[in-house]
């Protein structure tokens, strides 16, 4: 083999692999853009019914608006089909649905809130497409656990520091600089299950082992548990001193569940659930605002023009709603105060009805069931906690607040994944949305169901070895030999 030949050959072998058409990942993302036009016609009927509903009139830009909606859901599917095509086709489309049924429901309740929506969405599209061409490997996570685990505690302590940290709500969880406000721990929650995963990941087996005997129990070593405890515990302290009992539920069951799955030791799931009925009980007794919640949710009508309005109003509107619903734009989704962040829930379940919830509720079960799947999928472990972790992530903060809206449970302030209103939990959820999706694709190469081609950074990095190699060897820096060795 010639000199120039050898040397093309280094830099071009990965450029010009030819990688066979895979028919699962081209049968996938069919499926993906085929559910994502459904959606998107969908969304833009549901927007006409709405307006409809509301004046007795079709909107004058529903064909801009449905233009713009299906040129944002393409782009994300766009982004898929070429740096993720092996990914499961039934994520993208379930959270688009989520979104779009949200963004209706914000347009019913305050139109100044709809056009901040509409630019969250802008941005999270954006954000969600970074993401995927950014992360190529998920080992790039895992090699940077310290690094989120400092961003995650940072972004934790935030909203503590002096004249940035606001209280809204009587929670301290937001930041303001300058123009800009946003709510830290909804990245942080992201950053910390990479942490968990990465570590777990790690330690898994010395984790499990239980070497450390302590009477007749048998213990991981401290030194291989700490750290991660140190973690959770500080998670958790800080989001009790801010106020936030639901990003604290979220992060102990989040930390329960990742480490049941890297042991396969259901105790955990035991202490666990031990530990949250001691912690439920201490915050009950020592906390104010905490029994208030307690109070209102065990019988509302109490007070039922303070404490219990909000919880009052949305149980009547679910009962208005019915089976069917009263209708787009037929209800009184207004009624409840906060109704497009915490209540917004209760606004579907009035205008959709019975049907229209639960086909939000079966939208939530399919996106975990699709991210539990990923994570049975890939043989990494790694991959597999992380799956794990943003599925609970998903999962849980669904049911908090769903669960307090139907009187399930007390009361959280936290957010309805993708349908509530607030630019910081979409961003957030389209990161994660991203890092599934990312993880899907990788456990499907992995399965060999489509080739394992090199990404856009390593074809690059091998571009400029060729070059420095054959400049090298132009100068006579490098033996002739070294040619043969190389290819």
């Amino acid at each position: 083999m010639s000199t120039p030949a050898a040397i093309n050959d280094i830099g071009t072998k990965f450029s010009d692999q030819a990688s066979p058409r895979s028919p699962i990942a081209r049968r996938r993302r069919n499926t993906e853009l085929t559910l994502i036009i459904m959606v998107g016609l969908i969304i833009g009927v549901a927007y006409t019914i709405a307006a409809l509903g509301t004046n007795a009139e079709i909107p004058p830009g529903i064909v801009v608006f449905v233009a713009i909606l299906l040129g944002l859901l393409l782009c994300a599917h766009i982004a898929v089909r070429l740096v993720a095509r092996g990914a499961d086709g039934t994520i993208l489309p379930l959270a688009a649905l989520l979104h779009g049924v949200g963004f209706v429901m914000i347009t019913r309740l305050d139109d100044r809130l709809a056009g901040l929506q509409a630019t969250w969405s802008l941005i999270g599209i954006a954000v969600f497409i970074a993401t995927l061409v950014i992360v190529q490997r998920t080992n790039d996570l895992a090699n940077r656990k310290w690094l989120f685990f400092v961003g995650g505690a940072f972004l934790l302590l935030l909203p503590m520091v002096p004249i940035v940290g606001q209280t809204f709500n009587g929670a301290r969880i937001w930041v303001s600089i300058g123009p800009i406000n946003f709510q830290p721990g909804e990245f942080a929650k992201i950053a910390l299950a990479i942490f968990f995963a990465a570590y777990l990941a790690e330690r898994r087996e010395l984790i499990a082992a239980m070497t450390w005997k302590v009477g007749p129990f048998r213990l991981p070593e401290p030194r291989y548990i700490l750290p991660v405890i140190v973690a959770w515990g500080f998670a958790v302290v800080v989001m009790v001193g801010e106020r936030d009992l639901g990003s604290s539920l979220l992060f102990f069951t989040l930390f329960v569940v990742m480490m049941w799955v890297a042991t396969e030791n259901a105790g955990y799931v035991v202490i666990g659930a031990v530990l949250f009925a001691g912690a439920a009980y201490f915050s009950w007794s020592q906390f104010g605002h905490v029994q208030l919640r307690v109070t209102n949710w065990i019988n509302p009508w109490d007070d039922p023009l303070d404490g219990g309005y909000q919880i009052i109003q949305s149980l009547y509107g679910l009962a208005d709603g019915g089976l069917v619903g009263t209708g787009l734009g037929r209800g009184n989704p207004g009624q409840v105060p906060e109704a497009q962040n915490d209540f917004i829930f209760a606004s579907i379940g009035e205008e959709f009805g019975l049907l229209g919830a639960t086909a939000i509720l079966m939208s939530y079960v399919l996106i975990v069931g699709a991210g539990l799947r990923t994570a049975l999928r890939t043989e990494r472990t790694f991959e597999k906690l992380l799956a794990t972790g943003l599925t609970t992530i998903i999962g849980i903060q669904a049911f908090i607040i769903i669960g307090g809206v139907l009187k399930v449970i007390p009361l959280t302030g936290i957010t309805l994944p993708f349908v509530s209103y607030g630019g910081s939990s979409l961003l957030a959820n389209y990161i994660l949305l991203a890092l599934l999706i990312r993880v899907s694709d990788s456990a499907a190469r992995r399965l060999n169901e489509l080739p394992d081609d090199p990404t856009t950074s390593e074809r690059w990095q091998a571009w400029r070895l060729s070059r420095r190699i054959r400049r090298a060897i132009k100068r006579g820096e490098v033996p002739s030999d070294f040619v043969g060795v190389v290819s």
